[in-house]
């Protein structure tokens, strides 16, 4: 007994080692967890479900080692017109009550009739969820009796279907899979162009022509698919948004349809639109809608998705869109925040990537039930404008989807790249009201200083005195010949309060205009020119004059003529660069007496040197010595004749 079963054992192994030697191109994957339908989740890449894979094997005397009824997933690859009778025979073997639930075929490479027979044994085993791809039809499509009825199918996958046959009846071919009696189809990446209405009532909740070729033909005038919930017709070539709301209503279960990446447009021009009632999900994203998208959308719309388009602003006058929920504008052309009038339900708001560069600051206001806005990757004017929006992000509560990284300044080129959150200007820079009035009052109080400061410093006078002085040295000129010139004809002007005259009289000008060195002397009262003004006379004497003397006192600074021959001698004094000031003090001068228009006096008293009359008797004679030699020159010969002379 032991001995026939080590034989069987030995037989077996011989038989596993030689089937291992012979390998077609044939492939069997075994996998323990049911595929999740790939209709109702098609990648976008057409990648297909990971599976484990093993070879099938079988033998040149064509004995086939299957395993069946202890897998749920089977991939097939490499089928040719020569192994496809192998493959249906091998299908036929699932039949009802199988646990092989989905099938995967990959590189088929066969006729029309073959197609459609491994398409019939997979209707009528146990397999539901079949996905074909990358499929070459190689013969005439002719007409096919398709038999649907007994079949477990609820999910059919094509992807990459080539057509050689170019010329053939398109009933043969789209009528096979519009009448399909299963919940799901996708055709994806296959040139297809049509599609036909279903025959009857059709059990479609989810039918899927990715990348394909259709147009706005497809299913118009089409009141079968009454039970079609999902509708993805991405990447196709349709371009009215009018057929497609026109297609949609006769699929009274229509939630969600997916036109992204087409050439649709919607130019208005008294176009109707009629969608699914149903209808609560549409993607027009990537084509090329304007405006006028907003006249011909569903009602009862909840999520639209109208990202990179060509919208440059929602329209204030168009139907409420009282459901929409979540609302994708990014990517257009949109230079501000949209309003919610029309959608007051609206709750998420997308406008990344569009021309905003100063965003309302009343948007919450407006959309108070709006949880997220997304405005982000926009060019921000970084400006006063947009200190109210930055505010805004304060009082949102996190409802800034992105904040701070996604909110940069574009504008001004100095600002560039700065996040909204680091800008600030001040309340005073920005408030136009603010800043009028701050301007105001600091002009006021500018001109309030000014005016303090000429009466102060009496200002009014200088300028008086500065114009008489002008205007009485263009008389001069005017009245005077070009080739002459001014004569000098006194050794002094003397300038004196009329208090202080007495001592004038009898000490200063008989002490200097008396003796050896005799001082030629200008005195108002008796060299002042009849007819002429005192200030002209005043400025003609100090001309004439080689030096200025000036009596001070506590009277000098009290009288109003001396201090224009102050001015006026002062004037002479930086306007010829000469030494001709000789200061007396005749009485000492307390600082608090001296008016503040008499800086000048002051100036000059602490930087030149004065002469002081003496108390003292004896000290008269070094006085009058000192005097005469600040005095002294040489006049010219006519007037030197005139020393001594008195009135």
């Amino acid at each position: 007994m032991s001995e026939n079963t080590s034989s069987l054992r030995n037989f077996f192994i011989y038989k596993c080692l030689f089937a291992l030697t012979f390998w077609n191109h044939i492939s069997l994957s075994v996998e323990n967890e049911l595929f999740t339908p790939v209709s109702s989740n098609f990648p976008e890449d057409g990648s297909d479900q990971k599976i484990k894979s093993l070879p099938l094997l079988y033998e040149t005397r064509d004995e086939w080692v299957v395993i069946q009824n202890t897998t749920e997933s089977l991939s097939l690859s490499e089928i040719t017109n020569g192994n496809v009778k192998k493959l249906v025979a091998l299908l036929s073997d699932f039949r009802q009550g199988s646990r092989v639930r989905n099938l995967t075929l990959t590189n088929m490479s066969v006729n029309w009739r073959a197609l459609m027979d491994v398409f019939q044994t997979v209707w009528h085993s146990s397999i539901e969820y079949f996905n074909v791809n990358t499929v070459t039809q190689l013969s005439d499509i002719t007409r096919y009796a398709f038999d649907y009825s007994g079949t477990s199918m609820k999910a059919l996958t094509m992807k990459k279907i080539r057509i050689t046959d170019l010329y053939f009846t398109q009933n043969d071919l789209y009528r096979i899979f519009a009448d399909m009696n299963i919940a799901d189809m996708t055709i994806a990446e296959s040139e297809m162009i049509h599609m036909l209405c279903p025959s009857s009532d059709s059990p479609f909740r989810y039918l899927s022509f990715l990348k394909n070729d259709l147009t706005d033909l497809l299913f118009q005038q089409c009141d079968k698919l009454i039970q079609l919930e999902t509708l993805i017709l991405q990447w196709n070539k349709f371009e009215s948004l009018s057929k497609v709301s026109f297609m949609t209503s006769h699929m009274k279960s229509l939630k969600y349809l997916d036109m992204s990446n087409n050439l649709l447009r919607h130019d208005g021009a008294d176009v109707q639109c009629q969608w699914a009632e149903s209808l609560t999900e549409l993607d027009l994203s990537s084509n090329q809608l304007a405006d006028a998208v907003f006249e011909c959308l569903p009602v009862n719309i909840k999520k639209l998705d109208l990202e990179n388009n060509q919208i440059s602003r929602v329209p204030k006058q168009m139907a409420d869109l009282k459901s929409l929920e979540e609302l994708n504008l990014a990517s257009n052309r949109l230079a501000d925040l949209p309003g919610c009038s029309g959608f007051p339900s609206l709750q998420f708001l997308n406008i990344e990537m569009n021309s905003i560069l100063i965003p309302s600051a009343d948007f919450f206001g407006s959309c108070p039930r709006v949880r997220e806005l997304q405005g982000g990757h926009n060019p921000f004017k970084c400006s006063c404008e947009l200190q109210a929006f930055i505010r805004l992000e304060r009082q949102a509560g996190g409802r800034l989807f992105g904040w701070p990284s996604a909110y940069v300044c574009e504008y001004p080129e100095g600002l560039r790249g700065t996040e909204l959150k680091d800008f600030h200007l001040s309340e005073l820079a920005c408030n136009t009201t603010l800043l009028l009035v701050t301007a105001l009052l600091l002009t006021l109080v500018l001109v309030a200083v000014v005016a303090f400061l000429c009466l102060y410093l009496d200002v009014p006078w200088y300028v008086r005195m500065t114009w008489q002085w002008t205007q009485t040295k263009h008389r001069a000129r005017h009245n005077q010949p070009r080739e002459q010139e001014t004569v000098l004809q006194f050794h002094a002007f003397i300038s004196y309060s009329e208090r202080d005259a007495l001592w004038v009289k009898n000490e200063l000008i008989p002490n200097l205009e008396k003796g050896e060195s005799c001082v030629q002397l200008c005195q108002h009262e008796r060299n002042f020119i009849p007819g002429k003004s005192i200030v002209e006379n005043i400025i003609n004497c100090i001309e004439k004059s080689y030096k200025s003397i000036f009596v001070l006192s506590p009277n000098f600074v009290q009288s109003e003529w001396c201090h224009y021959e102050l001015y006026f001698a002062h004037h002479k004094l930086f306007s010829e660069n000469s030494n001709s000031l000789i200061l007396i003090l005749l009485e000492p001068i307390p600082p608090y007496i001296i008016p503040a228009r008499y800086h000048k006096l002051k100036a000059l008293m602490a930087k030149r040197t004065y002469l002081e009359w003496p108390k003292e008797r004896s000290k008269h004679a070094l006085f009058w010595a000192n005097l005469r030699a600040a005095i002294h020159i040489n006049l010219p010969t006519p007037y030197e004749n005139k020393c001594g002379e008195t009135d």
